[in-house]
């Protein structure tokens, strides 16, 4: 049973009133903070030129490395320059998009370009399958045995492209390489055919590619969250279920980084053509941009014509790279949480 109040019993304390606006409460703790002076400047502002005077010295070595023969080779693309103007005989005079006209003119430029994108799109899908698959077995495999994969895919990176060419082409000579002892195959030569040289040269790109894929997908892997993965498991997804419904979707910035990268490098393979189809193979049927370039330039003497090529690689590569570089800064928003 509820007993009365007394009347004996004090009142409750009332709430202050609030301060008059312009009176001081008293308290530090109430003061508001110290506005900056209208002088000084915030301190992300400051020493705003510092950066680029650290940057300086790097700058100045990648314009000299790279900006001035750009330049170079688009002056090149607009002049008649060939052997008779190197060596002084004629007068080098300008061409302006000539060069440009001859190459897009010429059919086998068309099909150079074909090719060279079937081999490189070739070349990027078995790379990425290949460091994918090895990234996956990695993190099955015992300490041991991954150390053993790993070094063995990192000497393979570090090798020379022109050393590793080189081994191929021993390891598949007609007349002392063992792989046709070994299958049999007699005096079979793997750079004869077109579709056979293609495939010896893709698997040498592809070996000496695919440790970097693996390396950074093993990475990325491995920042999953093993939670998720046992859920997974526990739920009966099977492994290919898990690659294709958990890891690839956690993993598409990598994937997306990677498969970019990789682009830029088959596109331009140079030294794995050149060494083991001995220039661009029988008539030529093993050329693509890289090569096709050099020989109309060094071997033609056609340097105008070679420094064009040269020109509408760069222009293709260049769109790939802002490609890249978008994706990058989309990454580092998503990690970030900013858009």
């Amino acid at each position: 049973m509820t007993q009365p109040i007394d009347a004996a019993t004090p009142a409750l304390p009332e709430p202050p009133a609030p301060a008059a606006p312009g009176a001081s409460s008293g308290r530090s703790g109430a003061r508001p903070g110290r506005r900056p002076s209208a002088g000084r400047a915030p301190s992300g502002r400051r020493g705003g030129w510092v950066p680029w005077l650290y940057l300086a010295p790097a700058l100045v070595v990648l314009a000299g490395l790279l900006v001035y023969p750009v330049y170079e080779l688009g002056l090149i693309s607009f002049l008649d320059y060939t052997q008779a103007q190197v060596s002084g005989g004629q007068p080098t005079s300008f061409k302006g998009f000539g060069n440009y006209a001859d190459l897009f003119g010429d059919g086998q430029f068309w099909q150079v370009l074909a090719a060279t994108a079937v081999f490189a799109a070739a070349c990027v899908v078995c790379t990425l399958l290949v460091g994918c698959a090895l990234a996956v077995l990695l993190t099955r495999v015992r300490a041991v045995p991954r150390l053993a994969l790993m070094l063995a895919a990192l000497g393979a990176w570090a090798t020379p492209a022109i050393t590793g060419s080189t081994v191929w082409v021993f390891l598949f000579d007609p007349d002392f390489g063992p792989v046709n002892k070994v299958l049999g195959l007699g005096d079979h030569s793997w750079t004869y055919g077109r579709l056979s040289a293609f495939t010896l040269v893709l698997l040498e790109v592809v070996w000496c590619s695919f440790p970097f894929v693996m390396v950074t997908v093993f990475a990325g892997i491995k920042a999953v969250p093993g939670e998720i993965l046992e859920a997974a498991a526990l739920d009966g997804a099977s492994q290919l279920r898990i690659w294709r419904s958990v890891l690839a979707p956690m993993l598409r910035p990598i994937l997306a980084v990677v498969t970019i990268q990789s682009v830029i490098w088959d596109f331009k393979v140079f030294t794995q053509i050149y060494v083991m189809t001995n220039g661009g193979g029988i008539a030529g049927q093993n050329l693509v941009l890289n090569v096709y370039a050099y020989q109309k330039a060094f071997a033609s003497s056609q340097y105008g014509l070679g420094s064009a090529i040269g020109v509408v690689m760069l222009l293709m590569l260049l769109a790939v790279t802002l490609v890249y570089l978008r994706l990058l800064r989309r990454q580092g928003r998503q990690g970030t949480g900013e858009w």
